[in-house]
């Protein structure tokens, strides 16, 4: 059963919808049931040339994390209005180009916290009573029965670098098993349970059985595990990077784990990584005791591909019907609730002066009455939704995508 909503000022059957990388069904299912019917999927992700022809009168483009959204292809995006990211990152999108053109990027960041943290505490245990290598032996044929290098996580210390969504999950999943909880962040953050916050990398790796990544790819975040950190790693720890793969020198982990300062590992993510399923991977880790390396499958489940899909799609829809651009990557954030018997007005514009006061004055000047306005600016761009009379909301258009700095207006209802 369809729900109903505000009605747009472009049928909603005429919307292009471009959907790639095998998109979750829960996100056909919320388009479709918004009226949004002009969907094409697609299972495989499209190479730069071929999404360049593909993009063209193209409203709403769905990704997830292989496809590469270049500036050549945002410029090719003559109609396109937002991307979503069915994922938890938007890496592979050029923002500051998408930005320019006011094109709304959203993603799904905090969909799949639960699958990661429950694998991370899965390797704790596994790294911990050394099952890698039980298991390896296993299979060739050996019968390693012997407790000795197996411990129990209870009682030890973890010590969790990046406290945000997933690493305060996988602290409180951790104190349930009876692990004390370190954690250090850049920012001063609220513990959950009895975690405590330290203030200096160094300090946390020295004190921490177990060490688990879970930062973004930054800048300052690159490289941040170098062989100068991996001399302040507490002797015999595990190491987990589950976050992303230019946070820790690889050569500089092997070393340590061949000299026996790392006594197992768990690392999910690569600094270059195959395009697809089935291609042949290489890594300095492959082959060394004690260490399981999986292919970027931290986040992938079941349940939190339908998450994601529901999540993304919901504020592409949010955006489409009412200019909602909460969670967006690239336009300012602005939510305003529907005013009844009016037109609302979308305007992104150039950051610069004196942009909304002509857009008042103009508007003033033509009798045009503003029954509801907001604007939210950042470093690049301001966005103002305005809901305006009904009987002069074409005018009111006309007006406002001729103010000096315009780089988008749309008429949302």
């Amino acid at each position: 059963m369809k729900t109903e909503t505000q009605p747009t000022s472009y049928p909603r059957e005429k919307v292009k919808v471009l959907l790639l990388e095998n998109v979750s069904e829960s996100a056909l299912d919320e388009l479709n049931r918004h009226g949004y019917s002009g969907i094409d999927f697609h299972k495989k992700a499209l190479s730069e040339e071929e999404l360049c022809e593909a993009i063209k009168g193209v409203h709403v483009l769905g990704i997830r994390s292989k496809t590469q959204i270049t500036k050549k292809v945002i410029e090719e995006g003559d109609k396109l209005l937002a991307i979503g990211c069915f994922c938890i990152g938007t890496n592979q999108v050029d923002l500051d180009a998408a930005t320019e053109k006011g094109i709304a990027v959203f993603n799904a960041p905090y969909s799949n916290t639960r699958s990661v943290a429950e694998l991370v505490m899965g390797l704790f245990v596994m790294l911990m009573r050394r099952i890698p290598d039980k298991n390896a032996a296993a299979h060739h044929g050996t019968w390693e029965k012997d407790a000795a290098g197996s411990y129990e996580l209870r009682g030890k210390t973890l010590g969790i670098i990046g406290y945000g969504n997933i690493g305060s999950q996988v602290s409180v999943l951790a104190e349930a098993f009876g692990l004390r909880v370190l954690y250090y962040d850049v920012i001063t953050k609220l513990p959950h349970g009895n975690a405590r916050q330290v203030h200096a990398l160094e300090e946390l790796l020295s004190l921490s059985d177990i060490v688990s990544l879970h930062v973004p790819s930054t800048p300052e975040t690159r490289n941040m595990i170098d062989r100068k950190a991996f001399k302040s790693v507490k002797p015999g720890a595990l190491f987990v990077n589950y976050s992303r793969g230019d946070v820790v020198d690889l050569e500089a982990l092997r070393d340590s784990i061949e000299s026996n300062v790392i006594t197992g590992a768990a690392i999910d993510v690569f600094p270059v990584e195959p395009k697809k399923r089935g291609d042949d991977f290489a890594s300095e880790l492959q082959n060394l005791p004690n260490v399981i390396l999986t292919p970027h499958i931290g986040g992938s489940t079941q349940e939190a591909q339908v998450s994601i899909g529901l999540d993304a799609a919901s504020k592409l829809v949010s955006y489409l019907e009412f200019g909602t651009t909460t969670g967006s990557k690239t336009i300012p954030e602005v939510s305003l609730s529907p005013m009844d018997g009016t037109h609302r007005i979308l305007h992104i514009h150039e950051n610069k002066p004196g942009v909304l006061t002509d857009i008042n004055t103009d508007l003033s000047e033509n009798g045009i009455n503003i029954v509801s306005q907001y604007l939210k600016t950042n470093e690049k761009v301001g966005y103002v939704i305005l809901d305006i009379d009904r009987d002069i909301s074409a005018r009111a258009y006309d007006i406002l995508k001729n103010i000096d700095g315009t780089i988008r207006t749309r008429i949302v209802y």
